[in-house]
């Protein structure tokens, strides 16, 4: 699939790591390999990669910080293009807009953004994964989300073209956005802040990272890929959403474990995986849960994260 001849025509600045294991690039440590892993380290050597791949008809998928992934013990057949800058992000301020590469860490980019003064993403602190992700699964907490302050996007198709597009065409709903469906991977996004008091910003954000560690596992010594399920939509007048976790603790769900995989002691919609735990344990354990919300309350949670391989 990767012969050598193909190699040499990627971009000189990637990295190629044939039959990589990729439970080493989920924040799950699970799932198994995928025929070769390309490291690109920016939106043009992604690009020029897609595009190569494209004309010789050789499939690929693009991850991130894999934050919210579950891969099958058994692998996938594709190539995969990882697209996560962990030590350096590419974040560029213009007044109250920030011109922000998709493969910086979200976290990394509220930090900044609040650092600055140019305004408030408190609410994006402690989220693992890269900006192109959050954009993708339009990420937020405490009531605010990233679709809000999105003012366009540059993305890329699976043949390795890029565009332009407006926010109001990207479809942003609760952990959703067109992009889920199309495929698209945010190369680059223009962000409109509002200024704020940076003492005030940066008090924000140490209540929420305090409160990140007082009720989520670190998910750097606690395998795990965050919320396993959607928030369940308004079903009364108030219409807020209700917490998954809620429906998960009073159908007895906090007990159950599968394997090493079992549930988080402070959050019946975390799932922890311990040393030994396998993708089946962690896929079976969510079937579990599903089974018995819908038995106590008569629907079915949907899934979060996103489950690559055969399941």
């Amino acid at each position: 699939m990767m012969d050598d001849m193909l190699l040499k025509q990627l971009p000189s600045n990637t990295t190629v790591v044939r039959g990589a294991k990729l439970r080493d690039y989920t924040t799950f440590r699970l799932g198994g390999a995928c025929p070769a892993l390309i490291d690109c380290p920016d939106a043009q050597s992604l690009a020029e990669t897609a595009k190569l791949l494209h004309g010789q008809s050789i499939g690929f998928l693009v991850v991130g910080q894999g934050s919210n992934l579950l891969v099958a013990d058994a692998g996938i057949d594709s190539v995969v293009l990882r697209y996560c800058a962990e030590d350096a992000p590419d974040v560029r301020l213009d007044g109250s807009r920030v011109h922000v590469s998709g493969n910086t860490l979200l976290d990394d980019l509220a930090r900044l953004a609040i650092e600055k003064g140019v305004g408030d993403l408190s609410f994006c602190s402690g989220i693992p994964g890269t900006v192109g992700g959050a954009i993708s699964g339009n990420a937020g907490a405490f009531g605010r989300q990233i679709g809000d302050v999105v003012e366009s996007v540059q993305l890329l198709d699976g043949k390795g073209h890029q565009r332009e597009v407006a926010a109001d065409e990207l479809g942003f709903g609760y952990r959703s956005s067109i992009l889920k469906q199309s495929g698209g991977i945010v190369l680059s996004a223009v962000l409109k802040l509002q200024p704020e008091d940076i003492q005030t910003m940066e008090k924000e954000r140490g209540s929420i990272m305090e409160l990140r560690r007082t009720k989520h596992p670190d998910w750097r010594t606690m395998p795990c890929a965050g919320s396993v399920f959607r928030n369940i939509e308004p079903t009364s007048a108030a219409e807020r959403r209700q917490a998954a976790g809620w429906f998960l603790e009073e159908a007895g769900a906090k007990d159950f474990q599968v394997g090493a995989a079992h549930l988080f002691e402070k959050h019946a919609n975390i799932i922890i995986a311990d040393t030994g735990a396998s993708a089946r344990d962690v896929f079976e354990l969510t079937e579990k849960m599903i089974a018995a919300v819908q038995e106590k309350f008569g629907f079915e949670l949907e899934r979060e994260i996103t489950l690559l391989g055969e399941f």
